[in-house]
């Protein structure tokens, strides 16, 4: 009986191909763009949470100010020194390693070519606190540190441009005034959370780059990479502490330094994200109560228009069962196949969309399953009523109906 129904009901919906099509055009823009909406939403946290966990994922970031937007009008508080970089790294439990950086600008040539890019100066720790390999080469020898070499490590964009993608350990650059031995290379790492390149840095010892580029012994970040059995929140407030000790700072007066948590970070992002997918794709499924009152809006006027049919099987004994199954599963049968349409136009988005976005393509299997068993739950839902009122019409009215 079921499987003559559905036949029915699929002879029914081709008789009329331009009116299903229209009928279901809500559920499929509808599950089109939920499931585009929420598919690309996730693919985003995951990209966020990749350029966080590249990063690091137990790293604090220390820099003078008060952060964001905070403090505008003051004077500009000092930066920090050599002796806080060996205070935190000797006297704070849980600490692992502590990177001081220097940062300048500088236009980077070699046998004719040229690039403007950041030098990055910094110690070995560096690359403790942070997950970043070397693809050749090494880094930097104590003496290099302690006497401030002209050597350096570059990123893949550098040696990209400068260096034709070659090999580029053994060579020699200049760096604005400075000759620079390349002695390792690092492994690429993408854009940062703003857009920046992070394979665009020539990495050197700091007191180099202090020598060298900015003039000064001062320290404008610092990070501090973080034991995992050690509270994240318990090493930051000890960090605080020592810091205001040692920059006087006493009483309620405020921090002139802020320290940034690379996990606090991470997870801001991503309830951010989250909430905002949640919130777009709540308005998509609008699409999909306005597709549903389309079927229904449909499906009454094809009882109408059915009338006659619907009192000869009546008359000839078919049951009111029989007759609200067959317009049930033809509202089904839409809606069902108005899903399947707007998961594959949904899938085709994402995979457009996704390279423009610069996030990872991903295929949500539980998504997808959702989303179809919506629109096949929209069918019953809305098919219902017009379903109802075939089967209660008397067969006596229906064969009189013109």
């Amino acid at each position: 009986m079921l499987g003559t129904t559905l036949l029915l009901a699929v002879r029914s919906i081709l008789r009329h191909k331009l009116r299903s099509f229209l009928t279901t055009l809500g559920i499929i823009i509808g599950v089109a763009a939920v499931v585009t909406m929420v598919t690309l939403g996730k693919a985003t946290t995951s990209a966020v949470q990749s350029q966080i966990a590249a990063l690091g994922t137990n790293i604090l970031q220390i820099r003078p100010g008060q952060g964001f937007g905070r403090g505008g009008g003051g004077p500009r508080p000092p930066d920090f020194e050599e002796a806080d970089v060996d205070a935190i790294r000797e006297q704070v439990a849980g600490v692992t390693a502590v990177a001081p950086q220097a940062q300048a600008s500088a236009t980077a040539i070699y046998n004719g070519a040229n690039w403007s890019t950041t030098i990055n100066g910094t110690t070995n720790g560096y690359f403790q606190v942070q997950p970043w390999t070397l693809t050749a080469g090494r880094t930097f020898l104590p003496p290099e540190e302690q006497a401030g070499k002209a050597v350096c490590i570059i990123g893949n964009t550098v040696r990209q441009n400068l260096f034709r993608g070659g090999e580029a350990v053994g060579h020699r650059f200049r760096i604005g005034n400075v000759s620079c031995d390349v002695i390792g290379t690092l492994s690429t790492r993408g854009q940062a959370g703003f857009g920046g390149d992070q394979d665009d840095v020539v990495i050197m010892p700091i007191k180099t780059v202090q020598r060298r580029f900015t003039g000064s012994r001062d320290v404008r970040l610092m990070l501090v990479g973080v034991d995992q059995a050690y509270d994240s929140a318990t090493v930051q407030a000890s960090i605080s502490d020592l810091l205001r000790e040692r920059r006087n700072i006493s009483g309620g007066k405020e921090d002139d330094f802020n320290i940034f948590d690379t996990a606090q970070i991470s997870a801001t992002l991503t309830g951010t994200t989250t909430l905002l997918t949640g919130i777009v794709t709540a308005v998509a499924a609008i699409s999909l109560v306005v597709g549903g009152i389309g079927i229904m809006n449909i499906m009454l006027v094809s009882v109408t228009e059915r009338t006659r049919e619907i009192g000869i099987r009546l008359a000839i004994g078919a049951v009111a069962r029989e007759v609200l199954m067959q317009f049930l599963v033809e509202a089904i049968a839409l809606s069902c196949l108005g899903g399947l349409a707007g998961l594959v136009i949904a899938q085709l988005t994402v995979l457009a969309l996704a390279p423009v976005m610069q996030v990872p393509y991903l295929f949500e299997p539980q998504i997808n399953a959702i989303a179809f068993a919506i629109a096949a739950l929209i069918g019953v839902v809305f098919g219902y009523f017009p379903a109802r009122r075939a089967a209660a019409l008397n067969p006596i009215d229906a064969l009189r109906h013109e």
